[in-house]
């Protein structure tokens, strides 16, 4: 049997490009497109929910290997756009502008940031960019992040979301964290086509025995036992945005992004940067916590840090 690869791509900035490059499945706060070529299955994640919501944007950039950053406008936004891609140091991506959008100042807002090192293009050019870049896995033990969950009539609960780490078999038994409640994998599916195993980094569709979509949250990972760490409190290795101009105490609230999770907390230290949430996280040491401010009238990311 062939494996199935797969890539998934942020779309950031002029988000309407993402249609230009496959069919639109799931629509939330964050929409996908998706496309198979030969035995790749190509996804774009685009987060719709932003910029009215931060959180989307972490999220979606998350859920990528690559980045398409085709910017429209010099604003606010696209700051925070290019403070997130640095933040979660995500370094190979696309970076093009519409003919209104001033490049001297565009190249002086990516100024030492990973954006900087894009493929700068012409929007028409973007495609064949893209179709340069390759599948990325890696061979450690099964994990997978949840962007959604539902009910199915006569199938049950169904899971989406992408494989981050190993690969997922059919009639895996795994556990679901931060809960650790026992799943048994009933059937997987890439595309809409079924298959008894998947890779990282594919997107799939599991449906799943033992858990209710009441217990599933988004950013909740299926992983072997034991193979992630869970705790309601964490220490970073804290790096305060130059943007964000409001000072940090202890006992104030935030929201925090580990992965697809975006979780209430609050500073129980400052040196070194300690976080108490509201409820248990779970997460891998060396993860990026990216600290939120959604109220905040200007910059919304706080600052970043690796979870030491």
């Amino acid at each position: 049997m062939i494996l199935v690869e797969s890539i998934n791509f942020v779309v950031l900035g002029k988000q309407d490009i993402a249609s230009e490059f496959g069919k639109k499945g799931t629509e939330t706060d964050l929409t996908l497109f998706d496309r198979k070529e030969s035995d790749i299955i190509k996804t774009w994640v685009v987060p719709s929910g932003f910029p009215e919501k931060i959180q989307p944007l972490l999220q979606a950039i998350n859920l990528a290997e690559y980045v398409i950053f085709h910017v429209d406008k010099l604003d606010k936004f696209t700051g925070e756009q290019i403070i997130a891609l640095d933040s979660l140091k995500k370094e190979k991506g696309i970076l093009s502008h519409t003919f209104d959008v001033d490049e001297s100042k565009l190249n002086m807002m990516i100024k030492g940031t990973v954006v900087e090192n894009y493929v700068q293009v012409d929007q028409d050019k973007i495609k064949e960019e893209m179709d340069k870049f390759k599948p990325l896995s890696n061979e450690s033990q099964s994990e997978m992040v949840i962007d959604h969950c539902f009910d199915v009539k006569g199938v049950g609960t169904v899971i989406l979301g992408k494989v981050t780490c190993g690969k997922i078999k059919q009639y895996d038994n795994l556990k679901l964290y931060p809960e650790g409640i026992d799943v048994l994998i009933k059937s997987i599916q890439m595309h809409d086509d079924p298959v008894s195993e998947s890779i990282c980094p594919a997107r799939v569709g599991l449906a799943v025995k033992g858990v209710k979509p009441d217990n599933v949250s988004r950013g909740d990972v299926i992983s072997e036992k034991d193979a992630v760490t869970v705790n309601s409190t964490i220490t970073l290795d804290f790096v305060k945005s130059q943007f964000y101009k409001g000072d940090i105490a202890e006992n104030q609230g935030c929201l925090v992004s580990v992965g697809l999770q975006i979780k209430a907390a609050k500073f129980v230290s400052i040196t070194p940067l300690k976080l108490q949430f509201e409820k248990t996280i779970v997460y891998k040491p060396g993860d990026i916590a990216v600290i939120l401010k959604p109220e905040s009238n200007t910059i919304r990311i706080l600052g970043n840090g690796a979870i030491l």
